[in-house]
């Protein structure tokens, strides 16, 4: 692997980073996220467990949209 191919794989790397961040960040104004029908959540007592499995599911298929057309890009 050349250079070149290293700092594409930073940039890609350093975008990640950058969009993980921006949705730490602003999670409070995104209302949907993690209350999203299907998202598992069971109190009994002082025991909760949350699950938010069709959240990790959006997620998942956004980040894979983002990361093929920014691999396309670059190529």
């Amino acid at each position: 692997m050349d250079l070149t191919g290293l700092g594409k794989i930073l940039l890609i790397f350093g975008g990640v980073i950058i969009i993980v961040g921006l949705l730490l960040i602003f999670n409070q104004h995104i209302p949907f996220l993690g209350r999203l029908p299907g998202d598992i959540f069971v109190r009994k007592g002082n025991f909760s467990f949350y699950f938010p499995i069709v959240t990790f599911l959006i997620v998942s298929i956004v980040l894979t949209i983002i990361i093929n057309l920014v691999l396309r890009f670059f190529k």
